[in-house]
């Protein structure tokens, strides 16, 4: 698995997502977000969370009009992976690779602990590690998780199998418990709590390690 991590001012679980893929055996290349194309050989690309360029606007407006971004959306029409997290999901709605748009949290405060994440499908290459109902413990940070979409829009997510994740305990007032969702082709994941954070047992949690583990073994014999 050969992964690429796209690095913006502000973003700061670039490191963290890298280690987490170096861990599940991808080749990794950092790609600074003024660079304009991607390697041609990158199976999958992740958009890590923080503040790119501080959050001014909307968070990620900003960094979805950065030059790496227009290779990005290349690679997912070609079929490639993409994985944004937290910041990174905020990234690719901006983009227009997932549907939707994160709102401020419900309760107006930003939001620092581990939170139950029910798994909501198998059927992509991000989840084929879990069951289905699997109940995961996985890390959140953000201010402005609070995912959103039109009731057309969350009644399609629901009927092609498009959400990923929900929270079991919604922290955020996400409708539906939205945590994380899928594009139609199933190989772009948005998500907001960090999988990154939880795969490594020094850290406290390894929930995550399984998410990592099926990207490897999917792009191994892709």
């Amino acid at each position: 698995m050969r992964a690429a991590v796209v690095v913006f001012p502000g973003s700061n679980c670039d490191r963290d997502l890298a280690v987490a893929f170096e861990a599940a055996g991808a080749q990794v290349e950092m790609v600074w977000h003024k660079d304009s194309e991607l390697s041609q050989n990158v199976d999958i690309v992740g958009i890590p969370g923080g503040f790119s360029y501080g959050d001014y606007l909307r968070c990620g407006a900003i960094a979805a009009q950065s030059p790496i971004v227009a290779s990005v959306k290349a690679h997912a029409d070609r079929g490639g992976y993409v994985m944004g997290i937290c910041n990174g999901f905020q990234v690719l709605t901006e983009t227009g690779l997932l549907p939707g748009a994160l709102l401020r949290n419900a309760g107006l405060k930003y939001i620092c602990k581990t939170v139950g994440l029910r798994v909501e499908t198998s059927n992509s290459a991000f989840t084929e590690g879990y069951n289905a109902g699997d109940v995961i413990d996985i890390p959140i940070a953000h201010h402005d998780g609070n995912y959103f979409a039109d009731a057309e829009t969350v009644a399609r997510l629901q009927g092609e199998d498009r959400v990923a994740f929900r929270y079991t305990d919604n922290p955020n007032g996400a409708i539906a418990d939205i945590a994380g969702i899928l594009s139609e082709n199933r190989r772009v994941l948005g998500m907001m709590p960090h999988p990154e954070r939880a795969a490594d047992a020094g850290h406290g949690g390894t929930d995550g390690q399984a998410l990592f583990r099926a990207l490897a073994g999917v792009l191994a014999t892709a």
